[in-house]
């Protein structure tokens, strides 16, 4: 299983690279959005997927007696997509107020900061 995670992982990455070097803004934030999905499902990769109980105590704090999984990339994840989430809400904010300003999202033709020279 961890094998068909790090090649989907891999995919994700490549396909999230791809997008971004694509010079559009909303592909951009598109990749974005797959490279937060890759390092998720790292992450989760990390955690070694094991068949086991969910990770409660017994009574008075005593650890069952079967294997348990870990909790500790399950939580990292659920942090992850939240920030991950909160990113993506922010950067589509931006790429709205940019398409109002320039009509237009090629980020190689957004020079406000920087106007083309005059033709002399």
């Amino acid at each position: 299983m961890e094998t068909v995670l790090a090649l989907l992982t891999g995919i994700l990455t490549a396909c999230a690279v791809w997008l971004m070097l694509s010079g559009n803004l909303l592909r951009f934030l598109f990749g974005l959005l797959l490279l937060s999905n890759a390092i998720n499902l790292a992450i989760f990769a990390a955690g070694r997927l094991t068949v086991g109980a969910p990770p409660l105590l017994g009574e008075g704090g005593a650890l069952p007696a079967h294997q348990m999984a870990n909790s500790l990339p399950q939580a990292l994840l659920l942090t992850a997509i939240v920030i991950g989430f909160g990113l993506f809400a922010f950067a589509l904010g931006l790429t709205i107020r940019a398409y109002r300003a320039f009509g237009h999202l090629e980020v190689d033709r957004m020079r406000l900061a920087e106007p083309e020279e005059a033709k002399k």
